[in-house]
């Protein structure tokens, strides 16, 4: 069995058995891996404080014959104790490591997500990660899943969008009215709205005003929710604590 020593950050946990654990992991080098951490629960000293949601780890890792990884060892890098203070950004952390768990596969390397996942959370800490922020990490995180939606044009006749646009989930993004007659699910949106999201893809970073940052998240989510075939649950997180 292969012994190995990767970065990772925790995306989720779960407890096994009376007790285990089993760690779900971003690793910088080895993509998603889903860690068998035998005692985590009792041991306060090989894995004090380190086996929760996102913490930067220094892992040591050990193949095993099934897609299940053994964690020997994990010392804490960064804690982003400064982001686990306030209810808001906890909301918006656990987001973020939740749409990154659910946009990868297991063993499939993902260093850009990675590194993106690893800034935004640095950005949380620091309180320097505003509403439109988190719309900003969504579309990056979605362009290096390969399901980046399209604002720009019609998504299916790659035509103008025209003065009464909208959009649907299904056929990746904004469509013309006249192509969202084959859309069923097609909802009207503002043009100012896709511009909005149009120039955060770009890397504009300009606040959006509330309302239309409320209407992005909520074509978002039901965009993400189309492709990857339910809802994320710190999307109501998020809604209790009161985040658009």
């Amino acid at each position: 069995m292969e012994r190995f020593t990767d970065e990772a950050l925790v995306l989720s946990t779960v407890d096994y058995g009376e007790s285990d654990r089993l760690v779900t992991l971003l690793t910088r080098e080895h993509g998603k891996l889903t860690a068998f951490a035998a005692g985590a629960r009792k041991s306060k000293r090989r894995f004090a404080g380190a086996l929760e949601p996102y913490m930067r780890l220094r892992v040591q890792l050990v193949e095993t014959r099934g897609s299940t990884v053994r964690l020997d060892s994990a010392d804490i890098v960064a804690g982003y104790y400064g982001a686990r203070a306030d209810l808001s950004l906890i909301a918006r952390a656990l987001y973020a490591v939740e749409l990154c768990r659910e946009l990868t596969r297991d063993h499939e390397p993902h260093p850009e997500l990675f590194e993106l996942l690893e800034s935004y959370l640095q950005k949380l800490e620091a309180k320097e990660a505003g509403p439109t922020s988190l719309l900003a990490f969504e579309l990056s995180a979605l362009a290096h899943a390969g399901l980046m939606p399209r604002f720009d044009s019609c998504s299916l006749c790659g035509g103008a969008l025209g003065a009464h646009p909208r959009f649907d989930q299904a056929h990746g993004g904004a469509v013309c009215e006249s192509c969202a007659l084959r859309a069923r699910d097609a909802v009207a949106v503002p043009s100012e709205l896709l511009s909005g999201l149009r120039a955060l893809q770009e890397g504009e970073r300009t606040p959006l005003p509330p309302e239309l940052r409320a209407r992005a998240r909520g074509l978002l989510n039901v965009f993400i929710a189309h492709h990857i075939g339910r809802r994320l649950k710190s999307v109501d997180f998020m809604a209790q604590v009161g985040l658009d």
